[in-house]
């Protein structure tokens, strides 16, 4: 909608449909936002709204009353069938006044970016908050498990990654859904350095007080044990090309978006330890 990103998002302007309320990085953009003063819709098949991506019956109502949306796509905007949804979604919201949208997707995901396109060509005023790797995927997510376990086995190699503290995202994706100024923008979200797996593995015993090693791995093999972990055996693929270099570059779209530079993997872990998340 023209000039739905040009001012402040008012606190009484409706409510902000936060898709994915419940995962890693809409948790923290709900919590931010009340905290702000605004209205909350979790968007989940559980929430007290239903909403499903496979499922259009369920969109108009978590869009009633909606002015602003945040986007993410389980389990990756890179899947088959994200595009489709997510350019039918906003083009729906768009249909029901919702006059923001943000976006999360994955830095240097070819199939993703088809994804940010149909966000682009819905109408509304948009913003894609491009991602490396989260830092807490360590600590809240699949490699909870392995690091648990002292050995980080990955289809990988030497492969390095600048990755981002999810804190970081959530602050972005609030600014964008709240404040002027962020229309039109790709956001590349990156921490302040390249860290291979094996630096990663190197400061998580450092933090933890006990060895965590890195093993690489083939993506065959790595695809049972995803798939016996019961996740998308696609994620060893979508790994293997993330993974090839493209990435290993760091991005500005913390410090463009905020006005300051974003979190060590460090601090994360440091404060990931305190917690107790990775006491064995």
């Amino acid at each position: 909608m023209a000039g739905a990103g040009a001012v402040d998002l008012p606190v009484g302007a409706g409510a902000v449909l936060v898709v994915g309320g419940t995962g890693k990085t809409g948790r923290r953009v709900a919590e931010r936002l009340s905290a702000l003063g605004y209205a909350v819709r979790v968007g989940s098949r559980s929430a007290a709204v239903p909403f499903d991506w496979h499922d259009e019956g369920t969109w108009d109502a978590a869009l009633e009353g909606v002015s602003a949306a945040y986007l993410t796509y389980c389990p990756d905007l890179a899947f088959p069938g994200a595009v489709e949804a997510v350019g039918a979604f906003s083009r729906r919201a768009v249909e029901r006044g919702v006059g923001r949208l943000v976006l999360l997707s994955g830095r240097g995901e070819e199939a993703a970016e088809a994804g940010e396109k149909a966000v682009m060509e819905s109408g509304a005023a948009w913003t894609v908050v491009r991602c490396a790797w989260f830092d807490q995927n360590f600590s809240e997510s699949f490699f909870l498990e392995p690091v648990l376990a002292g050995e980080l086995a990955l289809p990988v190699g030497g492969a390095v990654e600048p990755f981002v503290d999810v804190e970081d995202i959530a602050d972005v994706a609030v600014a964008a859904l709240t404040r002027a100024g962020h229309a039109g923008e790709v956001y590349e979200l990156t921490g302040p350095r390249l860290l291979s797996f094996a630096d990663v593995a190197r400061e998580l015993s450092a933090v933890t007080g006990r060895e965590v090693r890195f093993a690489p791995v083939s993506p065959e093999a790595y695809r049972l044990v995803l798939e016996e972990a019961g996740l998308p055996g696609d994620f060893a693929e979508l790994f293997s090309v993330i993974l090839d270099g493209r990435n290993a570059s760091l991005g500005d779209g913390v410090r463009r978006a905020l006005g300051r530079e974003p979190r060590d993997f460090a601090d994360y872990a440091r404060a990931a330890a305190a917690t107790g998340v990775w006491n064995a």
